[in-house]
């Protein structure tokens, strides 16, 4: 009898965690934009547009099609690829916005495109690309989130960086995303098989002479593998590298008790950490939902005690984008699609300023505490979502204990000094 319980237990646990992703498939929707726009085009001159060159550094499988150059599955070897996005003239877009082109090829007067791809043979050669490609020795790196493709990270990087206005040379890191919503536990397993490769990365740039600074930003998904990498380095060398000034987390996809742990294990010697958070991030909710109903960092609310004194003791910058609005249905990517929020990355992050609640105004539509973050979100996934479908009902669950976040951050840094 109890095998049988439990087993329908399960069965009820794995359709709810179908249910819930069955509804974020209904928010995404079908994307209705042409696949494979790698293929690099031509620019007409005198060309009206922006171009931003990025290099770009992944552990996907190539796909063998210069459409798409890289697929969602995994590959052992990292591959480093030049990559330069034209971008339309202002008259023809919306800022926080990325032009996709309604058919194929694009059109570089109204349309993101590719206007050049150059493989990258060795880490040599990417050196040499830093040093042409250097603005006052700052790196912005950029990491993606969940349910991306390729070239879905390439034209969001382009966005970020063009609407901001940073005064740095772009990275992107992209890791094996299949870009499938049902794919949310392979895209996991994913950023772990991709973090040494990252961690990596960040210490080629550290111990590169002309690199100066470099500032992290990573989304959704993205956040718990840059976590997982900076963690390992601290764990590898006593703390994070000098030159790793700043870290921002939007929409960070992240267990609670598991920050807490991970921000501990950096080190004494950490960047400064900025994170975007959103009450009414629906994706996240589905992420707390199929998770086992825990709380996600990025859907916190940055006001509430005791965590806000917690965590401004340890040095965290919250920003509650609750109130900014945003065309995106699930309010997930609120930190790119919003000018004044990109603005602020480029102007006040990468130009080696903190964010305070002093400096930042944005009016009423941003909330800025220098606190950080984190109380149970005590709505489930469907009240959170207000979707048509009726699968996320709240089941009857016993009572959660509140992570103590504050017995965490408050442990050694080293506890397991063995490990070192």
């Amino acid at each position: 009898m109890y095998l049988r319980a439990r087993g329908d237990s399960l069965g009820k646990a794995g359709r709810r965690a179908a249910g819930a992703l069955v509804a974020l498939a209904v928010l995404v929707g079908c994307g209705g934009h042409p696949k494979g726009v790698m293929t690099p085009v031509a620019l007409t001159a005198p060309a009206k547009t922006s171009q931003v060159d990025m290099l770009v550094a992944t552990t996907r499988q190539p796909s063998g099609n210069p459409a798409t150059l890289f697929s969602g599955e995994r590959n052992a070897a990292l591959s480093l690829t030049d990559v330069a996005v034209s971008i339309p003239p202002d008259s023809q877009r919306k800022p926080g916005t990325v032009q996709w082109p309604r058919r194929l090829p694009p059109n570089p007067e109204t349309d993101f495109a590719v206007t050049r791809v150059h493989e990258l043979a060795s880490r040599d050669e990417a050196r040499a690309w830093f040093r042409e490609h250097s603005v006052d020795g700052n790196i912005l790196l950029f990491v993606h989130g969940f349910n991306n493709t390729y070239e879905d990270s390439v034209f969001r990087l382009a966005q970020i960086v063009h609407d901001s206005g940073a005064e740095a040379t772009p990275m992107l890191f992209t890791w094996p995303s299949r870009a499938r919503v049902f794919d949310y536990n392979y895209d996991k397993e994913s950023t772990n098989y991709s973090r040494t490769a990252l961690e990596d990365a960040l210490r080629s740039l550290a111990n590169a002479p002309n690199v100066n600074e470099v500032t992290i930003l990573a989304h959704s998904m993205g956040t718990w593998l840059t976590m997982e990498s900076l963690r390992q380095m601290g764990i590898r060398d006593g703390g994070i590298a000098p030159k790793i000034k700043n870290v921002i987390l939007a929409s960070p996809d992240i267990d609670l008790d598991v920050f807490a742990k991970q921000f501990v294990e950096l080190g004494e010697r950490r960047p400064k950490f900025t994170i975007f958070v959103s009450q009414d991030d629906r994706a996240l909710a589905v992420s707390s939902f199929i998770s086992g109903d825990v709380s996600r960092l990025g859907a916190i609310d940055p006001t509430a005690e005791p965590y806000r004194t917690q965590l401004e003791r340890a040095g965290i910058t919250a920003i509650d984008l609750t109130k900014v609005q945003s065309e995106d249905s699930l309010h997930h990517g609120k930190f790119a699609e919003s000018p004044q929020i990109v603005q602020l990355i480029g102007q006040r992050i990468v130009n080696g300023q903190t964010l305070t609640d002093s400096k930042v105004t944005l009016g009423d539509s941003i909330t800025a505490v220098v606190a950080g973050t984190a109380k149970n979100v005590g709505t489930v996934a469907a009240a959170t979502i207000s979707a048509p479908v009726k699968v996320l009902e709240q089941p009857t669950l016993p009572p959660r204990k509140r992570p103590k976040l504050d017995e965490t951050l408050g442990s050694s840094a080293h506890a397991g000094a063995a490990t070192n």
